[in-house]
């Protein structure tokens, strides 16, 4: 399908960096470069909308979104409400089976590298990957396909920020923390589950945050 074409191209750009925050998205000018038609190129953008990739502007077409703090404020807001109720339903209703592939989601997390030289000081593909599949996972057991969704296009939106301002940070142990929630988790506690999830969120937005202060750059 076309659409799905260009608008694997175009997420895999903003992603990459590869338009800077504000950057227009003009159809006209993606339609030739794809090749495509400009309803299809519309259709791609619309899509990058929903889910956060993406600004529609009133008579300006469409965008990369913007810096804002209060954007990232309240995606984090959002989370830090939403992913603690979720992963005290999935503790209370996941089974033996989202156990083990909270197990093996988190194994998979700590055996991929973060940081490889040839990719620079930010997060690799392979492990950004990795780390969306941890939290889903744990997230999975409620059962509710709908919260499940809603955690998708958060993560996607916060993901974006992630890659634009995340830096490597010497003092944080990401690996302790994503421990600590496996542990808790397939533990059933459910009390310090939660809170190191809103721990774990807190430490993330307050990163991005304060780097969104900063030049733009991809991580």
């Amino acid at each position: 399908m076309l659409s799905e074409q260009v608008y694997a191209h175009l997420q895999g750009a903003i992603m990459r960096g590869d338009y800077a925050p504000g950057d227009a998205l003009k159809p006209q000018d993606l339609a030739r470069e794809q090749g495509v038609s400009l309803a299809v190129t519309r259709e791609a953008l619309v899509r990058l909308v929903g889910e956060g990739l993406a600004d529609r502007l009133p008579n300006r077409g469409f965008a990369v979104p913007s810096f804002s703090d209060r954007r990232w404020q309240e995606i984090a807001e959002a989370r830090r409400t939403i992913e603690p109720v979720v992963l005290r339903m999935s503790i209370e209703r996941g089974d033996v089976d989202w156990e083990a592939r909270v197990r093996a989601a988190h194994h998979r997390l700590v055996r991929t590298p973060a940081f490889v030289p040839k990719e620079g000081e930010h997060y690799t593909d392979a492990w950004a990957e990795a780390h969306r599949v941890f939290h889903r996972t744990l997230l999975e057991g409620c059962g509710n396909h709908a919260l499940l969704e809603t955690f998708d296009r958060l993560w996607t939106a916060s993901e974006l920020a992630r890659r634009w301002a995340a830096h490597r940070n010497p003092d944080r142990d990401g690996v302790k923390e994503h421990r600590r929630l496996e542990e808790a988790a397939l533990d059933r506690d459910a009390d310090t589950a939660a809170a190191v999830l809103v721990q774990h969120l807190t430490l993330t937005a307050a990163a991005l945050i304060d780097d969104s202060r900063q030049p733009a750059q991809q991580g």
